[in-house]
């Protein structure tokens, strides 16, 4: 494929070549970091592990050169980081058995700036030769700017795809903001309860963050326990892990919805739920 950046990569673990193994992808993921995918998107790995009708392919649009470091990593520089983070990044996906790992490699900043096209139309290349079933993405009430501004550049490219072409569901998933605040019925619940060496192997191959002074291993699979425990008040537990996420299947199945508009709705219905009970039970 021609993709805009020298430097951006197609992995593919099994040996194929790179298009056979976008093509037979039926769940992809597109997050901003190396990692993202591993903590946000383990519904579509575990969909397809050790399996020869389902492949996972995962996109990462940045080449992780900002990244926190500590320890043996302390005085690594920017340059040093980002050969750490592919490799630890392919890494993952040998070990979760995916189609594909590409590495975009693009700057934090081209992805913040919403004039170049650039991103967008590599994504939508991407898109077109693999046209997944389903893609999770980040989600639209994520902290972390560049997360954000990833998502909309995946909202972008596939607006642009024939309707025939876009995927049937795209998500919106925990990374930096977790989504319990959500209503029940706005969730989208994916219960990851099973496999837990593999999610624990694909959150620990990244050292450099792990090592480096965040401990998103703990911090992500704590949160998909107590996604789990708290996710019903009057029930007993149905699952060890879940991972909450947005529907963001509307955005593109009608290119001319808002995005704020729709995310403030999420808020909105929040806003109306605390507001209600509080005022049920004689509050003002």
């Amino acid at each position: 494929m021609n993709l805009h950046r020298e430097t951006a990569e197609i992995f593919v673990p099994d040996g194929l070549p790179a298009e056979a193994a976008l093509a037979r992808t039926t769940h992809m993921a597109v997050g901003a970091h190396q990692d993202d995918l591993e903590i946000m998107a383990f519904d579509g790995i575990l969909k397809c592990f050790q399996r020869q009708d389902r492949w996972f392919a995962g996109v990462v649009v940045t080449n992780g050169a900002g990244s926190p470091r500590a320890d043996l990593y302390g005085d690594y520089t920017d340059e040093e980081m980002q050969v750490v983070r592919r490799r630890e990044q392919k890494k993952a996906a040998v070990i979760g058995e995916y189609s594909a790992q590409v590495l975009l490699d693009y700057p934090s900043a081209v992805l913040k700036d919403g004039a170049d096209k650039a991103p967008v139309e590599d994504l939508y290349a991407l898109f077109e030769l693999a046209q997944p079933e389903i893609v999770y993405t980040h989600n639209l009430a994520d902290k972390h700017d560049t997360h954000v501004a990833v998502m909309l550049r995946v909202i972008e490219a596939l607006r642009r795809l024939p309707a025939a072409m876009r995927p049937k569901h795209l998500y919106g998933c925990e990374v930096w903001r977790n989504l319990d605040w959500m209503l029940d019925a706005d969730k989208v619940t994916f219960d990851v309860s099973t496999h837990q060496g593999l999610q624990a192997a694909l959150l620990g191959v990244f050292d450099s963050q792990v090592c480096g002074g965040k401990r998103y291993d703990l911090a992500t699979m704590g949160r998909r326990q107590a996604n789990a425990t708290y996710f019903a008040s009057h029930a007993t537990d149905v699952a060890t892990g879940l991972i909450f996420a947005m529907d963001l299947t509307p955005l593109i199945e009608d290119p001319g919805l808002s995005v704020a508009a729709y995310a403030q709705g999420f808020i909105t219905r929040l806003a109306q739920e605390v507001t209600g009970r509080i005022q049920k039970f004689g509050g003002h």
